[in-house]
């Protein structure tokens, strides 16, 4: 699974463009710029132990978050805010992402905000759906680091990951998250 997969996943882009009426056009390019922060954040979760990224990403929906996004009700959003809650930890660092992938794209913050639960939900869903397409492990037990580039930069995100990460730890998370500390103070 690579970004243009995410992205086109059944029409999540066009889904995510009708509903903040929006063009499909501008979703993608809003889409491009966020989800880098969001695969990190879904990195650190599959780092941290416990029931990781996996355990997540069931508790809050699986599948039918991509369901969720695609279907032709409007989105209950209160599950994207959830899995940004646990990703990011603090409506701060949405924010901050949404501020951050404004001031590259263009494209207002607002709508970059109301655009971060659909795609965290997009994202999750997809790959639920693709792990357990592998037999449960896939791309959300072990194959994330292929969906991120970790630190070949050949995966999804590939030099946009690098750019992101600015201390090169291969997760731009910690760099986002500097960011945030900086503006609150």
């Amino acid at each position: 699974m690579n970004l243009s997969d995410i992205l086109g996943q059944a029409g999540g882009i066009e889904s995510m463009a009708k509903e903040l009426g929006v063009s499909p056009a501008i979703a993608q390019q809003g889409a491009e710029a966020l989800l880098p922060a969001i695969l990190g954040g879904f990195q650190k979760q599959a780092q941290g132990g416990g029931e990781g990224l996996g355990g997540l990403i069931a508790g809050l929906g699986g599948g039918g978050l991509l369901d969720a996004v695609l279907g032709s009700q409007p989105t209950p959003v209160g599950q994207g805010n959830d899995i940004l809650g646990q990703i990011f930890g603090s409506k701060d660092v949405s924010r901050t992402v949404a501020g951050h992938a404004a001031g590259q794209t263009g494209i207002d913050a607002g709508l970059l905000k109301k655009m971060l639960p659909l795609l965290a939900m997009l994202v999750a869903g997809a790959m639920a759906k693709q792990g357990g397409a592998k037999g449960g492990g896939g791309v959300v037990g072990g194959g994330l680091g292929d969906l991120i580039g970790g630190g070949g930069g050949s995966g999804a995100l590939g030099s946009l990951g690098k750019l992101i990460d600015r201390n090169g730890d291969g997760n731009p998370l910690d760099d986002i998250l500097g960011m945030a500390g900086k503006l609150k103070g």
